[in-house]
């Protein structure tokens, strides 16, 4: 016997089509789901196109284990648990525009790719998130405005949280598909972003399948030694075969990318690095007709041992300016929820530490 489809994973497309039922009538029971309303018969819920869903598919949960509201700003970690007891977290980010958010989502419980200066790299991979438990991150932290008397929608979402989204693009492209839905999360799709450590193909491949979702790229290091010291994915794609596929997406969509850089003290934020980073954008520009968006991401303690530490106010600045001289601005990124384990990974980890006798 086949297992029960998860409902709030679904468009209205792929419901109709696996419980054999009207469009339409997959669009009101969609909507239904997504509101958290009761799927019961009633005059939006037909009841023949009902008893065929439930006979497919059911709405499963993922369990709250931890809330972390940060002290310092109005940011909050969910830490979420499925039923094999894998645990992932997300993260509620508040918008400059009052009432909306933002939901950092995760992809993966841990991640393989095991960047230097990233938490979850420290857990190594343990399996791929399915599409439902993506959706109900965005889902459950719609929830939690409710509980902490909130008003407001989730705005946005931004594939960044634990995991590399494009090592698991079938169910992000799925879940993506879910969130755009009017019947469904209702989030306009130039509000997505996926973010990558540097997959070609990946990035290829969601230029062409999702072209209204924006693109984000962690450079690390413009140098490519430098690069492959602190994100071995280099040793499989370089950042110059990454950034082909960047201007190819970037041709295809007309967005320009992000540039995420985290600046790590001593390792990757002098003037030569600047000028190495201004270069590779003013390259990329001219090649995609388009600048990237250039972030640049205070460092978060990734716990111990800690290999990195912040750069320190003054050294940013000058890298700032040294790129500013070059005609390529920058953009500063709040890193916010320090104190409530801002680095992805963080919170699972500490708990699961916690657990241990």
């Amino acid at each position: 016997m086949a297992e029960p489809l998860a409902l709030q994973a679904l468009s209205p497309e792929a419901l109709a089509a696996a419980a054999s039922i009207p469009l339409g009538d997959a669009r009101k029971i969609v909507s239904v789901v997504h509101r958290d309303g009761p799927l019961v018969p009633s005059a939006a819920v037909p009841r023949k196109s009902l008893h065929a869903v439930l006979a497919v598919g059911h709405e499963p949960r993922l369990a709250l284990c931890a809330t972390e509201r940060s002290n310092a700003d109005p940011f909050v970690k969910l830490l979420l648990q499925a039923a094999d007891g894998a645990r992932f977290e997300a993260v509620r980010i508040p918008l400059e525009r009052a009432g909306r958010f933002s939901v950092c989502v995760s992809s993966q419980v841990g991640c393989g790719l095991g960047c230097r200066f990233c938490a979850t790299g420290r857990m190594g991979l343990r399996r791929n998130l399915e599409t439902w438990e993506m959706v109900e991150q965005v889902r459950e932290a719609r929830r939690s405005l409710g509980r902490d008397g909130l008003e407001g929608r989730v705005h946005g979402v931004v594939f960044q949280g634990m995991g590399e989204p494009l090592a698991n693009l079938e169910h992000v492209l799925e879940a993506i598909a879910v969130m755009m839905s009017p019947c469904a999360l209702q989030i306009d799709a130039r509000n997505i972003t996926v973010c990558t450590a540097g997959i070609p193909e990946g990035i290829r491949r969601l230029a062409r399948q999702a072209p209204n979702v924006r693109l984000g790229v962690s450079i690390g290091s413009a140098m490519p030694a430098e690069r492959q010291r602190l994100m071995p994915i280099t040793d499989r794609y370089s950042l110059e075969e990454v950034l082909d596929a960047a201007v190819e997406h970037a041709r295809l969509t007309r967005f320009a990318p992000l540039w995420a850089l985290t600046l790590l003290a001593e390792v990757n934020d002098s003037r030569d690095h600047a000028l190495a980073l201004a270069g590779l954008a003013l390259g990329f520009a001219a090649r995609a007709r388009v600048r990237p968006r250039i972030s640049i991401v205070p460092y978060n303690s990734i716990g111990t041992p800690e290999p990195f530490s912040r750069s320190s106010p003054e050294r940013e600045e000058a890298f700032r300016a040294a790129m500013a001289a070059c005609g390529v601005a920058t953009h500063w990124r709040y890193s916010g929820g320090a104190d409530v384990g801002a680095a992805c990974g963080q919170l699972a980890q500490a708990r699961a530490r916690a657990a241990q006798p």
